[in-house]
């Protein structure tokens, strides 16, 4: 486990949750959001170093419930269902963006929210919603720019810097980075600011 910050060497699954009643209480934590095919799940693998940790389909949209996983006793991750896919029947997508959405407008514990976004295809009108309604509430977002090995260096490098300039268009305050969970890119970045966001449990 070179280099994986001792908070993150041992994440067990905690609990998925289905209704705000099954939430885990006291402590702090910082959830994982996107679209369905982002390659949230393969994130957050690679951050933790570990193959099976969050569930990974060829289907997306496959995780319908909120998914929480213990760092420690006072902290953790969350893995939120992916919003936006297409093939999910209209109710059921409904039903899953009120429950995220009450999970982020409530949610005490919550300290920030990474957002994952595929640098093909970033900001789409979903994704400008999520970030506007955090920046609204003051949720800190970290915005990671998915499957980076997809494009050449110096494109993803523009695509960074163009949504760099459209978020501060948009007045949304967050930070930005490349990331490939394929390549390992941008994975210690990552690391950093889930610490950053997790290092006060107690406050």
């Amino acid at each position: 486990m070179a280099n994986l910050p001792a908070l993150l060497q041992n994440p067990e699954f905690l609990d998925a949750a289905a209704k705000p009643s099954q939430w885990p209480e006291g402590g702090v934590e910082v959830a994982f959001a996107g679209r369905s095919n982002v390659g949230k799940s393969s994130a957050i693998n690679t951050i933790m170093q570990r193959k099976k940790l969050a569930r990974t389909s060829k289907t997306p949209g496959r995780t319908q419930q909120i998914v929480f996983f213990s760092l420690s006793e006072k902290q953790r991750v969350v893995d939120l269902p992916g919003y936006g896919f297409a093939k999910v029947p209209i109710a059921v997508r409904k039903d899953w963006e009120k429950y995220i959405g009450f999970y982020i407008s409530s949610r005490q514990n919550l300290k920030g929210l990474v957002q994952l976004m595929d640098v093909r295809h970033p900001l789409t009108d979903l994704d400008k919603q999520m970030l506007m309604w955090c920046t609204d509430i003051g949720l800190p977002v970290h915005i990671m720019l998915t499957k980076a090995d997809k494009l050449k260096f110096g494109a993803a490098k523009n695509t960074l810097l163009k949504v760099a300039k459209q978020i501060e268009e948009l007045g949304a305050d967050c930070t930005l980075q490349l990331f490939s969970s394929h390549k390992n890119m941008g994975v210690d970045d990552c690391r950093q600011q889930l610490l950053t966001w997790l290092s006060n449990p107690d406050e």
